[in-house]
């Protein structure tokens, strides 16, 4: 509901269309509820699975910022740019007029490739870069001229007129699309600080060019609002987007001022709660109370919810917390005698200068995007957009905190964290945006979505006297100061920053590139064959004006007299228009029809794409839809394919399945990676499938049942369990015991204790509690401790307030460790209600491992470790979890120097994690955890198909490299039979990486020379599934140097899959870049986010995936589809059809136009080359406009060769596209030579009945005119072209059929037409006198004969005994082996291969593999196994095991099933089976494995007794031992 404005200090400005704005009180505390550990919470607040970063400098710093005096910072980077706040410019900034002398970019942005002002000259630009196109333009301006010849230039124009306008609608449509997406992203609204001088910017500084443009922009829609109005039409939607935008209400901020739950994870309270209580709170928009399921507020049901059972309620009543039951009853509190000393507060300094009065005039009003300038101060709201690079300043949590969703830039949906300035935390209006004085130092604009350095600078005051001289004071800007362009704000009321890049120097652009203009490789190869058409045209022309230069100097001939009286007058001079006129005659060698003609197949086959049913997606109603119709034939000759992997091959939806607690394995789940591995050993997997899914939906009702019976649990919804172990419940009661009950309640303690994620509260009955979390992990482990009766209802000033089944109680946070990719592992020190210190520790099995208490729980590590390889074995994410008791005064000393660490300007990170690895030492294993990244529907099946297709699949993505290698393995692109190559070079040297790739190199036998990238060229095998390389950013960034990108490429030319990590935008557009100009391949990039538009629009193919949250690839994207399994139907089947049908065309096109051409030169023999015409010239019109095209154009739109369903099935009948095979000069050189014979007999045949004598008709007239035997001739090769297509045709069905009988009576039908009328001239009656000769129709007979019979005799030879994968396909599905398919529509189910024929069975050569040493934790952790069988034999199988039994004491396999403590465990015994079956004997393989390692290893960072306080050494003065991650083995 909205609040009455405070009229004292009310100055916000309410126009009438800002209905967003009234000035609001909140109810404020006062000055004693300040909280009092906001310094100690701070640290805990960074962005625990933010990105790696390298930084430019030491000043890189987390969410804590220290400032320091200007001194301190004067050793930055240096300053590319100063933006100047409330500070007049100093002369150096300035030019001479008093302008800003730095020029920033605009915020607009633009992807299209054309403006209402640019459209004409750089479309006809690009269309002429078309040589054939310049080549009729030529011959236009040469008929002009009437001594060539031309009978009627005007005619000859229209054809190309026809084309060039044709391409410039097309294109013009598909750059409208982008144009109308730009328009609503650069007019979308913000909130900008207006009456306020920007001195960083001139109002008046717009250049002509710019003024230009907007003019003709507004004379264009002037234009098209008057002709709509002229026409009486009407906007349908009343308002455009803009309008609206200004117009509505936000409906996305629910504005109370009441508190949020969703912050309440971290907070007490929304309200801005710092020492000027006085001041009003920020004003928010009164919208309309959330719906049911919909809400984000707490409103009324927030952090006091009265009448619910079992649930904890706070009261902030005089200044102190309580913790209320659902009775109103005072809870017990844990503060006791052991909460910490207040950790003193560091004075920061504030931007606000007291001194400075506040004008008043300032008011943020709604705004475009595109009006943002570089010093602008804007108001952020949650939900919205990020409108460009914007350094924070405060926001709506007293902490400076707020919550940013990073999909567009990364692909990652889960939240992260952003901090405020200290500095700038005081502000909240726009009067203190009027105090504020401050100089903000950047660096250049940075593709790094990672780094950023800057520095605030400001002179400090203390008082309001004016005179007071200050003290100069700066703050470190980091990357967690600055939200990018492209994110979103998420659970956080408002952000009040200041725009540091606008437009085109954002990140997001600078990653994103221009629109690029692709052209297909058919259509660059045909440039060179209408090159080649030319030159022999040239000659043909040549030849013309040299024999008729030579016949008239020769004299007394027939040129005498039918020459008398020519322009030309020396033979030279009639040679020379001969020549030209003779380029006028055989014109039709360069057909101007053929590109029109493609474009019309083009345009058919990109409706059969869109309409395609099976590509459709009906969750969001969108169908496949092609934007880029000029590359059709490109998608058929794919051989790499770049795809990310969040959002495009997963769901990145996190389903807790399984754990393992003090030793035993709890969960049921049926996964795809299990699945695929009982495919690949021939068992059933449906009936398989059917029968856990039945056990599971059992088990699930019992838990449910025994969870309800235990404990009612509100918070639980029964569809969203994910955990289903009915056994859990019963040990969480007593069953197996006290001590396997305390481990289970320990385990979940840690689950919910030990994370960062925001709780979010839905009022209902019963209420329902959603978790936001930084990582998609941590919100699954959250979950399912709530599921189990252990559920987070939120955070207190310093700690988290559980319900533990039914009984609230609090445990303060006193430390979060937080997790990184270095770390990889997080941790929480907990003061439990017992005044207890405990750490909970949750990370990388192998890091958790090395970290445990030496000598102690030998057996839990053992078993623990073959039930976590178990879960892997299953595709399963697997986790460590284990704790530590801690004495208080080991803590408190370690406490002071977490408080130094994290109070450091340089090298904050790294004292941190030095400080946090003393901590995290002599753990206590508790258990596991075994998490499920659900892939999209049909990924493994679509990747398995495009890989028997010959495509080699690559995902580039920017999650760390644990997470890729998993989904790698679960999407069966990665496999145990693999070595795999971790590239990782960790000093960060070039000379390093040269090395590591030479040492590899050899391993394959080769050096990187450029013979042998000569070599990989032609060479388009797939690589065998042997290898597998996983790189990072970091070492990518050295490879794509210079000197090793070649070597780098033939490294993962040899390997069968390549992952490359934590990259960004522009690395995976270098590594796309690298692939498709270094092996000279076609390339396809496949992403949904922002992030990936780079890369898709350096690809030949870029493809993007419509999400439900984000279409940013798609707009960039030549095709958009809705699923990632789409990929095999648009590939496989309409992209090989297409290919096939464009090459086809082509080729018969050039046939065809050859068998015409020619035929009229062969007759230039016989006049000594004058250019006459044999045929009438409504023929050669005709010829390709309606005689010959028809079935060329309908060959191109509707031939298949096999349906879609044996495309799928046979997906091997794709490598003729890799291979380039379709449309090769060989195969054009044929198809040429071809039509030169069959043009010989069409004009010989007709010569030889005419030479000995001649025919008398009817009436007595004879007809060998020029005409009429023209018309033998012309007839008789329309249909032996016609015909000729038909052969080439695979599909005869009645509507071919009926198109070529058309083409072909069309002929005959023209002439008699035609000739009917006295207009005809000399043509008059040829009609009936030719066609009432015998010889006409046997004449033509035999010419169709003898010119195809050699075609039809080789086609028949080659099919019979040579024949290609295709045609020994079509014999097999005429003979009805395929008949199977019928049963499905577009599913092609996998078939099930013999494990002994697999080929990731069979035993491989010593020769083959590689080993490969890698760091324990870079390799994959426990991967899915590609298991062998019993007749097969694996010899170095990674699928976890050691070649021994677990406890190394068995050494047979006499027992094939092993059951699990005697209790029924349906999934873990059935999985364990299966491990036994394929376990080899250790002297087949002596490789350690995950288990084996783990239950061997000893922690390298653990000491052999506790440190007392005497024993604990600052790793602040003396720094410890590196962390490596691998640990040795004892």
């Amino acid at each position: 509901m909205a609040m009455q404005a405070h009229q004292e200090d009310s100055y916000v400005s309410t126009p009438k269309k800002r209905i967003r704005w009234a000035t609001q009180r909140a109810k404020g505390a006062t000055g004693s509820k300040k909280r009092y550990h906001i310094l100690e919470r701070l640290h805990r607040r960074t962005a625990s699975s933010e990105k790696k970063r390298e930084s430019a400098d030491g000043s890189q710093t987390g969410g804590l910022q220290h400032e320091g005096s200007a001194e301190e910072l004067e050793d930055q980077d240096t300053v590319h740019r100063r933006i100047f706040f409330n500070i007049p410019l100093p002369n150096d900034a300035k030019d001479e007029e008093g302008r800003p002398l730095m020029k920033f970019g605009r915020n607009k942005i633009r992807t299209a490739k054309y403006t209402p002002l640019s459209f004409v000259p750089k479309n006809l630009y690009f269309q002429f870069h078309n040589i054939a196109n310049i080549y009729f333009l030529f011959l236009i301006l040469l008929g002009v001229f009437p001594i060539f010849g031309n009978p009627n230039p005007a005619l000859s124009a229209v054809p190309l007129i026809c084309i060039v306008f044709l391409t410039a609608v097309k294109d013009a449509i598909e750059d409208w699309r982008r144009t109308v997406l730009d328009n609503e992203l650069n007019n979308s609204p913000v909130h900008r600080l207006t009456d306020w001088n920007n001195v960083n910017t001139s109002e008046d500084d717009v250049s002509l060019w710019r003024r230009t443009k907007k003019a003709t922009t507004r004379g264009i829609v002037s234009t098209y609002r008057f002709g709509k109005s002229k026409m009486g039409k009407k906007s349908r939607g009343g308002k455009g987007y803009a309008e609206r935008a200004m117009d509505d209400p936000r409906p996305s901020v629910d504005t109370r001022p009441t508190n949020r739950h969703s912050m309440a994870s971290s907070r007490t309270s929304f309200q801005s709660i710092d020492s000027h209580m006085g001041e009003e709170a920020i004003q928010m928009t009164p919208v309309p109370s959330p719906q049911p399921g919909q809400g984000r507020m707490l409103g009324d049901h927030g952090l006091n919810p009265t009448h619910r059972p079992g649930s904890a309620a706070f009261s902030y009543e005089e200044g102190s917390l309580t913790l209320n039951n659902s009775d109103g009853v005072p809870a017990t509190s844990s503060d006791g005698e052991h909460a910490s000393d207040p950790i003193p507060t560091t004075f920061y300094g504030s931007i606000l200068d007291p001194s400075k009065p506040a004008l008043g005039t300032a008011r943020f009003k709604k705004d475009y995007w595109k009006s943002l300038k570089v010093g602008d101060f804007v108001r952020i709201y949650n939900e919205d957009q990020i409108p460009a690079d914007i350094v924070i300043l405060a926001t709506s949590d007293p902490d400076g905190a707020c919550y940013v969703e990073t999909k567009n830039l990364d692909g990652e949906t889960n939240l992260k964290v952003r901090q405020a300035l200290h500095s700038g935390r005081k502000m909240k209006h726009a009067k203190d945006c009027e105090r504020a004085e401050f100089i903000l130092e950047s660096g250049p604009p940075d593709t790094n979505l990672y780094s950023y350095s800057g520095v605030a600078r400001w002179t400090q005051r203390y008082s309001a006297k004016s005179d007071e001289r200050g003290k100069e004071m700066a703050e470190p800007i980091s990357i967690n100061n600055l939200l990018l362009r492209g994110c979103s704000l998420r659970n956080t009321e408002w952000v009040l920053g200041v725009v540091a890049f606008t437009g085109q120097e954002t990140k997001i652009m600078l990653n994103s590139g221009i629109t690029p203009s692709k052209r297909s490789r058919i259509s660059r190869d045909l440039n060179w064959n209408v090159i080649y058409n030319f030159v022999i045209l040239f000659f043909m022309c040549l030849v013309s004006g040299i024999v008729e230069g030579v016949t008239w100097s020769q004299g007394d001939n027939s040129l005498d007299f039918f020459e008398f009286g020519a322009t030309a007058d020396t033979p030279t001079l009639d040679g020379f228009i001969n020549f030209w006129a003779a380029i006028i005659l055989f014109q039709n060698l360069v057909p101007i029809s053929l590109y029109i003609s493609l474009e019309i197949i083009r345009l058919f086959q990109a409706f059969f794409i869109y309409s395609d049913t099976f590509m459709y997606y009906e969750k969001i109603d969108y169908p496949c839809t092609p934007k880029s119709w000029n590359i059709l034939d490109d998608v058929g000759q794919i051989e790499y394919v770049f795809s990310d992997k969040t959002g495009t091959l997963t769901q990145n939806v996190m389903e807790f399945k399984k754990c393992s607690i003090n030793g035993l394995p709890y969960g049921e789940a049926y996964t795809e990676a299990q699945a695929g591995m009982q495919r690949r050993q021939g068992i059933n997997t449906e009936e398989e499938g059917a029968k856990v899914h039945k056990q599971i939906a059992e088990d699930r009702v019992k838990m449910l049942h025994d969870l309800r019976k235990m404990h009612d649990n509100p918070y639980l919804r029964d569809d969203e369990l994910t955990f289903v172990a009915p056994d859990f419940i019963n040990d969480l009661e007593g069953v197996s015991g006290m001590a396997q009950k305390q481990a289970n309640e320990q385990f979940m303690l840690a689950l919910a204790l030990c994370h960062t994620v925001i709780t979010e509260r839905t009022p209902g009955d019963p209420p329902k509690i959603e978790f936001k979390a930084q990582s998609p992990d941590e919100a699954a482990l959250v979950a399912t401790a709530r599921d189990c009766g252990f559920t987070v209802l939120g955070r207190s000033n310093d700690g988290i307030v559980l319900n533990v089944l039914g009984e609230d109680r609090e445990y303060t946070v006193l430390n979060t460790l937080e997790f990184n990719s270095s770390r990889k592992r997080m941790s929480a020190i907990i003061r439990m209600p017992d005044g207890k210190l405990t750490l909970f520790c949750k990370g990388a099995d192998s890091v958790i491992y090395s970290r445990l208490k030496r000598g102690e729980q030998n057996q839990l590590r053992k078993t623990t470790a073959e039930h976590l390889e178990m879960f892997a074995r299953e595709g399963l994410r697997t986790l460590c979890i284990a704790k530590k008791d801690l004495d208080e005064d080991e803590y408190q000393t370690w406490n002071k120097d977490h408080d130094l660490a994290a109070a450091a300007i340089v090298d904050r990170e790294d004292k941190l994690e030095r400080v946090s690895d003393v901590m995290e030492r002599d753990l206590t294993l508790l258990g596991g955890t075994a998490i499920e990244d659900r892939l999209q529907d049909g990924v493994p099946d679509t990747i398995a198909l495009l890989g028997d297709a010959g495509i080699k699949l690559w995902v580039l993505t920017g999650d760390k490299v644990e997470t890729a290698i998993n989904i790698g393995f679960s999407c069966n692109l990665l496999n145990n039979d693999m070595d795999l190559i971790v590239f990782n070079v960790q000093d960060d040297k070039i000379e390093t990486a040269a090395a590591e790739l030479d040492k590899h190199l050899q391993s394959f036998g080769i050096s990187g020379s450029d013979d042998e990238l000569k070599a990989a060229r032609k060479n388009h095998e797939p690589p065998g599934p042997t290898h597998a390389i996983v790189i990072d950013g970091d070492a990518l960034r050295l490879v794509l140097d210079e000197g090793l990108r070649q070597k780098f490429l033939l490294l993962c030319k040899k390997c069968k899959a390549v992952l490359c990590c934590r990259v960004s935008p522009a690395q995976k557009a270098a590594v796309v870049e690298l692939v498709k100009t270094g092996l000279d391949v076609m390339t396809l990039s496949v992403g949904d986010g922002a992030n990936d538009v780079a890369m898709i629009q350096k690809a030949d193919i870029g493809v993007g995936i419509a999400g439900e949250e984000g279409r940013q690839a798609v707009m960039s994207s030549d095709y958009a589809i809705g699923q990632f399994r789409f990929l095999q139907r648009l590939i496989l089947v309409h992209g090989r059809w297409s290919y096939r049908r464009l090459a086809e065309a082509i080729a018969n096109f050039f046939y065809k136009n050859i068998v015409w051409t020619m035929a009229l030169f062969w007759y230039q023999l016989y006049n000594n080359f004058d250019t006459s015409y044999l045929v009438d010239y409504t023929y050669i019109l005709l010829f390709n406009l309606a005689f010959s095209s028809l079935p060329v154009i309908f060959m191109g739109v509707l031939d298949q060769d096999v349906n879609d369903k044996v495309s799928l099935a046979v997906p091997q009948l794709y490598r003729r596209g890799i291979e380039r095979k379709e449309w090769t000069q060989t195969k054009f050189w044929t198809y040429m030579l071809d039509g030169v014979y069959q043009s010989a007999i069409c004009f010989f045949m007709a010569y030889l009945v005419f030479a000995p004598a001649n025919f008398v008709t009817f009436n007595g007239l004879n007809i060998n005119d020029t005409k009429r035997v023209g018309v033998y001739v012309g007839c008789a090769a329309i249909v032996v072209v016609n015909i000729y297509v038909l052969i080439n045709t695979y599909r005869w069905d009645w509507l071919m059929l009926l198109l070529v009988a058309i083409s072909v009576l069309l002929v005959w039908f023209w002439t008699g037409v035609y000739t009917a009328a006295s207009g005809s001239g000399f043509f008059y009656k040829a009609a009936p006198q030719v066609f009432g000769q015998l010889s006409f129709w046997v004449l033509t007979l035999l010419t169709v004969v003898i010119c195809l019979g050699p075609r039809f005799a080789i086609k028949a030879f080659q099919k019979i005994y040579l024949p290609r994968d295709v045609d020994i396909i079509r014999e097999q599905v005429r003979q009805g082996k395929f008949s199977y398919l019928d049963q499905y529509e577009a599913y092609i189910p996998p078939k099930t291969t013999s494990p002994a024929s697999s080929d990731f069975s069979q035993t491989l050569k010593p020769d083959q593999r590689t080993s490969i040493v890698v760091a324990d934790d870079e390799r994959p952790i426990y991967p899915p196994s590609v298991a062998a069988t019993g007749t097969t034999h694996n010899p170095r199988s990674q699928n976890g095991s050691d070649g021994t039994d677990y406890s190394r004491n068995r050494l047979s396999l006499d027992q094939p099933t092993r059951t699990s403590f005697d209790r029924p465990r349906p999934s873990f015994d059935r999985m364990r089976s299966s491990m036994d079956r394929i376990r080899p004997s250790f002297e087949a393989s002596n490789d350690f494995t995950s288990a084996a390692l783990l239950t061997r290893m000893e922690s390298s960072h653990s000491r052999e007794n506790s440190p007392s306080q005497s024993q604990y050494a600052s790793p602040l003065q003396s720094p410890i031992r590196p962390i490596h991650g691998i640990s040795s083995l004892r």
